[in-house]
């Protein structure tokens, strides 16, 4: 749950960049609006699921006491992921794509012009 949570606000804020990038903004302003224009949605769904485990952190209900440290510990791993994730995704997707911008010099040398004509992308 927390898992699936987090790797959705991540494929939000990579996918709006990416999509920003195509339409030719550069790079850092891609990543700075995503993280502006994406923030809000992710923060409200963390609040939203951290509003339906108050009940169960608060150990209401039978056996309750049981269940009171597994939503504490959900709690408490959605806002360190939501923070995290909106400050360490886009960091780290400035630092693949600086790295695949290397690459791409480096070996690319070793990689000639290729004969077939770029197909273009299916749009769906």
């Amino acid at each position: 749950m927390l898992m699936g949570l987090v790797t959705k606000n991540a494929i939000m804020l990579v996918d709006f960049a990416v999509e920003e990038m195509a339409r030719g903004v550069d790079r850092v302003t891609a990543i700075v609006d995503a993280g502006r224009k994406r923030a809000r949605p992710i923060v409200m769904t963390t609040i939203a699921m951290a509003a339906g485990m108050v009940p169960s952190a608060m150990a209401l209900g039978v056996g309750g006491e049981f269940r009171a440290p597994m939503a504490v510990a959900v709690i408490s791993g959605l806002i360190v992921s939501t923070l995290l994730s909106l400050v360490f995704v886009p960091a780290v997707f400035l630092l693949m794509d600086s790295l695949g911008a290397v690459l791409g010099r480096v070996f690319g040398r070793f990689v000639g012009a290729t004969d077939e004509a770029a197909l273009p992308l299916p749009h769906a």
